[in-house]
């Protein structure tokens, strides 16, 4: 019996770079860039850019819970990338790059909000976790040119000097739930 596939909705600064970590995930069957969150229909890039709409730039993932769990990913979401920092990620700065977690459902949001005050008892972060916690009511893919960016655009110097070194880290730090 195949066990139904899951869906998660994340936004952890550029979507380039979740896209890529994700992409690598055992159990993670489709990873989209889109944008959630906001005010607007069908943004463009150009139009979630300038802030204005509300929307962060996110991940859909479509996983198999028989494979990975979502607290899984949540734990690997909160591996790669800064949840203290408000509405910024390094140097990209603005609401389209804050940390959110878009849930379907009263579990996904129950075990979002059960992960972070877990972290925050943990001592990890020196700083308070300002990720955003939200019932998921839309989501909408990115411009085609931004699927598969990392894997189409290796050499261009934002994936190298950003996304290389992040996705370096997460493979050390987490070989065992990579694809094979």
């Amino acid at each position: 019996m195949n066990t139904p596939l899951e869906t998660a909705v994340l936004g952890g600064g550029c979507f380039w770079c979740t896209e890529a970590v994700f992409q690598e995930v055992q159990g993670v069957t489709e990873v989209q860039s889109g944008y959630s969150g906001g005010t607007v229909a069908n943004p463009t890039y150009e139009q979630v850019c300038t802030g204005r709409t509300g929307h962060a730039e996110v991940v859909r993932l479509r996983f198999d819970p028989s494979v990975i769990s979502y607290n899984d990913i949540l734990e690997i979401f909160f591996s790669i990338h800064d949840p203290t920092s408000l509405n910024r990620q390094g140097d990209d700065v603005g609401t389209q790059y804050r940390s959110a977690i878009f849930c379907n459902g009263k579990e996904q949001k129950s075990a979002a909000l059960e992960c972070i005050s877990s972290l925050e008892k943990s001592g990890k972060y020196a700083k308070p976790i300002v990720t955003q916690v939200e019932d998921l009511r839309e989501f909408y893919p990115s411009e085609r040119y931004h699927w598969n960016y990392f894997r189409q655009n290796s050499s261009k110097p934002y994936c190298k000097l950003v996304i290389s070194p992040k996705l370096e880290k997460f493979r050390k730090q987490n070989a065992t739930v990579l694809r094979r």
